[in-house]
C-alpha cells in the first residue's frame, strides 16, 4: 500500500504501523511527542469549503455556501481542477470560465442572481458545455442553470478586485482547495506508534522551521526553546499555539510583519513577554510581535496538536552555539557549519569556550566567522539546581543567562579574605516576588548557593559559602531570609581566588 510520511510517498506492506513508516525513511521523531495521522487527500478535501482560483492577474477565493445542494457541491469537487482554463467571456455582470463536461441537468428558467454569486451555467442547455459564472452585479439571466438553488453553490470571498480586472485574454492557471485547520482536524487523529496504517494515509512526525535572519535575538530564543528537539504546547486556540517555557525573557523589537498561517512570533513587550506563538490562521502585524521564522513543513501536525502535547521540531540552519565546548571542539563544530573560528582568551585546544561574538546564530552565519573566548577548564563552575525553589532558581538562571545559554556569568559584588563566601551582584528589577522557599533548616553546607528572599532588604542577592555554617546563609542573612537554590558541584576550591568586580562563569551540572 502507498502512504505519505511528512509528504514523502512510500510503499509499505499491508498491516504496517506508523513505527514501520518512521523506520523506513528515518523520519525525525522524538519519543513521547504527538503524531498526526490524516486519512488521505480525498478524505481531507471532503471537508474543504474554500477554493483558490489563481489567474494571471491574481487569485480569487470562493467559498461553498451552507445551503448549497449536494449535487452542485459534488459536481464542483469532482471537476474543479478542469476549470483551469481561459476566461470564456466577460460582461458588466459576469465572468465566465470553461467549458467542461458535467452530468448536470439544465433548466430553461430565468433566475435572479446577486453580486458575487458563483454558479454553473449550461450553455446551449447541455451539460457538455458547463461554465463557471462569477456574478459581478445583481441581474437576471437564463444560463441553463440547474433548478437546484438556481445553479448557485458558492460565493466570492476574496480577490474581488482581481475578477473586475479580467477580460477574454486572461486565464485561470490553477484551481486548488484552501486547506484550513478545521479541514485537517476533521480527518485526523492523534495516535501512537502502533497504529495500523491504511492506503492513502498521511503521517506527520515533526515540524520544520526556517528562521528569519531579520530577527536574530528572537531566533536565538527559539533555538533555546527547542534545545531538546521538542517543545511543549502551553496554550491552544483556533488562531495560534503558544509556547511559554521561556516567558519573561526580554528581547528588542525586531522584524515586524503580518502573522500569516505558519508564522512564528516572539512577544517583545507587555504581558506575556518572551512567549512564542505559531499561527494557525492569518492575523495582521502588531509592534509587540517579532516575526522569528516560518513553518515550512509539518503545519498539519500543529493543526492537530493540543494543550500539553510535545511536538518534535527541527530548525534549519541549526544553532551555532559553541559555549561549554573546548576550543578544539568548537573549531570542528564551526568547520562543519562553514564558519571560521577566531580564538580569543586562552587559545589552547583544551580551554573551555564561555563567550562567543557575535552571540546570535543569524549574525554568525551572516558574517561567516565567530570569536570564541576560552578560559581554563577548572575556572568554569558547574552548578546543580534544586527543585524546591522554583521562583528563585528561575531568577538565578535568568540573571546568569542560563535560561537560554549553556554558560552563564555572575559578577562578584563582595569578596573578603577569610570570610569564606562570595556574593554576587543583584538585579532588583528581576527579583520581585522572591517569596521564602527552601529555607535552610540546621546548616548551610559548603558550596550551596543562596538567594536573599523578599523578607529581607537586599532581595535578590546571590551568594555561596566555602564552608558549612549553622547560623547564616550564603548572603549573610538569617535562614528565614535565605532561599537555597542549589550547589556548586565542580570548581568550589577555586572560588577564594576571585575578588570584587571579577566575572565568574557557570554551567549546569554535566
Amino acid at each position: 500500500m502507498q502512504v505519505k510520511i511528512n509528504g514523502e510517498k512510500i510503499e509499505l506492506p499491508e498491516g504496517s504501523t506508523i513505527q514501520d513508516a518512521i523506520d523506513k525513511v528515518g523520519a525525525p521523531y522524538l519519543p513521547g511527542c504527538v503524531l498526526g495521522l490524516v486519512k488521505g487527500t480525498e478524505e481531507v478535501e471532503k471537508h474543504v469549503n474554500k477554493y483558490s482560483l489563481k489567474t494571471n492577474k491574481g487569485s480569487i477565493i470562493i467559498e461553498i455556501v451552507d445551503d448549497a445542494p449536494e449535487s452542485l457541491v459534488s459536481t464542483w469537487k469532482h471537476f474543479y481542477k478542469e476549470f483551469a482554463k481561459g476566461v470564456r467571456w466577460t460582461t458588466s455582470q459576469e465572468v465566465a470560465i470553461g467549458p467542461v463536461q458535467t452530468q448536470l441537468t439544465p433548466s430553461h428558467e430565468k433566475y435572479r442572481y446577486k453580486r458575487w454569486d458563483v454558479l454553473f451555467s449550461l450553455s446551449g442547455f447541455t451539460a457538455d458545455s458547463t461554465h463557471l459564472i462569477l456574478s459581478t452585479g445583481e441581474h437576471e439571466a437564463v444560463y441553463g442553470a440547474p433548478e437546484e438553488n438556481r445553479g448557485v453553490f458558492a460565493r466570492v470571498v476574496g480577490g474581488k478586485r482581481t475578477i473586475l480586472k479580467l477580460n477574454d485574454d486572461d486565464e485561470i492557471v490553477g484551481v486548488k482547495p484552501v486547506l484550513e485547520r478545521e479541514n485537517i482536524v476533521k480527518s485526523a487523529a492523534i495516535t501512537n506508534l502502533e497504529t495500523l496504517l491504511e492506503e492513502g494515509n498521511q503521517i506527520f512526525t515533526y515540524v520544520q522551521v526556517k528562521p528569519n535572519p531579520k530577527s536574530p535575538q528572537s531566533v536565538e530564543h527559539f533555538y533555546a526553546l527547542q534545545e531538546s528537539g521538542k517543545i511543549r504546547v502551553d496554550y491552544e486556540s483556533n488562531t495560534f499555539l503558544g509556547f511559554y517555557a521561556l516567558q519573561g525573557l526580554e528581547k528588542e523589537a525586531e522584524h515586524i510583519d503580518q502573522r500569516k498561517r505558519g508564522t512564528i512570533t516572539f512577544r517583545n513587550k507587555g504581558k506575556g513577554m518572551g512567549r512564542v506563538y505559531i499561527y494557525r490562521e492569518d492575523r495582521v502585524s502588531t509592534p509587540s510581535h517579532n516575526v522569528l521564522g516560518t513553518v515550512v513543513s509539518g503545519m498539519q501536525l500543529l493543526d492537530i496538536a493540543g494543550y500539553g502535547d510535545e511536538v518534535t521540531f527541527q530548525t534549519s540552519p541549526t544553532r551555532i552555539m559553541t559555549l561549554s565546548m573546548t576550543q578544539k571542539e568548537a573549531e570542528e563544530f564551526l568547520q562543519e557549519n562553514g564558519v571560521k573560528q577566531i580564538r580569543e582568551g586562552l587559545q589552547d585546544d583544551d580551554a573551555v569556550v564561555v563567550k562567543q561574538e557575535p552571540h546570535y546564530t543569524m549574525d554568525i552565519i551572516a558574517q561567516g566567522e565567530v570569536k570564541t573566548l576560552g578560559i581554563p577548564a577548572e575556572d568554569l563552575l558547574h552548578v546543580e539546581l534544586y527543585p524546591g525553589a522554583p521562583r528563585s532558581t528561575w531568577y538565578f538562571q535568568k540573571i546568569t543567562g542560563l535560561l537560554d545559554s549553556p554558560v552563564g556569568s555572575l559578577q562578584v559584588h563582595f569578596a573578603f579574605p577569610g570570610m569564606k563566601l562570595l556574593m554576587f551582584k543583584d538585579f532588583p528589577k528581576e527579583s520581585k516576588g522572591l517569596i521564602p522557599e527552601n529555607n535552610p533548616q540546621e546548616v548551610v553546607k559548603a558550596g550551596e548557593i543562596g538567594i536573599t528572599n523578599m523578607s529581607r532588604r537586599h532581595i535578590g542577592m546571590v551568594g555561596v559559602r566555602f564552608e558549612d555554617n549553622k547560623e547564616f546563609g550564603p548572603t549573610g542573612e538569617p535562614f528565614q531570609g535565605t532561599n537555597i537554590i542549589g550547589r556548586m558541584v565542580e570548581g568550589i576550591e577555586h572560588l577564594e581566588k576571585y575578588k570584587e568586580g571579577d566575572t565568574i562563569y557557570v554551567a549546569r551540572k554535566r
